[in-house]
């Protein structure tokens, strides 16, 4: 794994980001909100993200279990990061809104099915993946993000 420290943020700017990211674990989900808003995941430790600022342009989305928290720009509506169902306890950065990225290049190597999320999510799971605490709600670690924000 090849983590590098990198800023992103949405258009407007007013809500801007870094994370220490590998650009080799990008994944892709058919979900119907992931496919809408184009999002191209990476993975990352709340420990290895910094909402430098926007904490008050930030509004979530949320809805089914309400465990995802969608956050997205209030200004611009663009969805820069957020944090997933299937692992509540981190933060799914989207690659296309990373600094001086050139979207059409980026190749997804990871598929997550999110039309069928409970398989996929066994699937994940058996194969290796991150299993977070029991009952645990991504809006806990959305707090945690804005409670380190600066502004």
């Amino acid at each position: 794994m090849v983590l590098e420290n990198r800023e992103g943020g949405c258009h407007c700017g007013r809500v801007r980001f870094r994370a220490r990211v590998d650009l080799d674990l990008l994944s892709q989900c058919n979900c119907t909100v992931c496919t809408k808003k184009g999002i191209l995941h990476l993975s990352v430790e709340p420990e290895n993200f910094e909402l430098m600022h926007g904490k008050n342009s930030l509004t979530a989305y949320t809805f089914g279990t309400g465990v995802a928290q969608h956050t997205f720009c209030s200004h611009c509506g663009i969805h820069a990061f957020y944090v997933p169902r299937s692992q509540p306890d981190s933060i799914s950065v989207n690659a296309r809104c990373l600094d001086d990225i050139d979207g059409p290049s980026l190749k997804p190597t990871r598929f997550f099915d999110g039309r069928h999320w409970e398989d996929a999510q066994r699937k994940r799971i058996a194969e290796g993946g991150h299993v977070a605490a029991a009952g645990l709600n991504g809006a806990v670690t959305l707090k945690r993000i804005l409670d380190r924000a600066l502004e």
